[in-house]
């Protein structure tokens, strides 16, 4: 389970090198294979070792081709989806679309999520951090009645 951010610089190319910490868990597991796909609710992306892009898959695979919403959620999370491998030096490429939707240029913050990562514009997730603070503080947990009884 992937936890934790990390500042990672793009490079020239559009690549990005993995933190040492999670290149021997995703070859182990994944045989450092990964899906990049979007968020479609936030500018960011979303990498998941291929098993759990599997069980995305699976979900997107059941939605409808009739329904506008389903067809739409397939159309970006597929349309954007790229495999990839981590390199020898546990790297892995963005293509271009994938850097545009979620404006990343140099700084960028790669964010575990358990199963997934998300990668974010390093002032993005600045942002993003401060505005659910603001969200947390103003609406408290009881908003969502899962976080309720959520305790620490």
């Amino acid at each position: 389970m992937f936890s934790g951010a990390s500042a990672l610089n793009l490079d020239a190319k559009g690549r990005i090198a993995m933190p040492t910490r999670y290149r021997e868990p995703l070859h182990a597991d994944h045989q450092g294979k990964l899906v990049i796909t979007v968020d479609i609710q936030s500018p960011c992306l979303l990498i998941y070792p291929v098993n759990e892009w599997n069980k995305v898959a699976d979900k997107l695979l059941g939605l409808s081709d009739f329904q506008p919403q389903e067809r739409a959620m397939k159309r970006l999370m597929l349309g954007y989806a790229q495999e990839c491998e981590l390199d020898t030096n546990g790297r892995v490429l963005l293509t271009p679309p994938l850097r545009q939707y979620a404006s990343l240029e140099k700084k960028t913050m790669l964010v575990g999520q358990l199963n997934k990562f998300e990668l974010w514009d390093e002032q993005v997730w600045q942002q993003q951090l401060a505005d659910s603070l603001e969200m947390i503080k103003s609406q408290g947990l009881t908003a969502s009645e899962r976080l309720a009884d959520f305790s620490l």
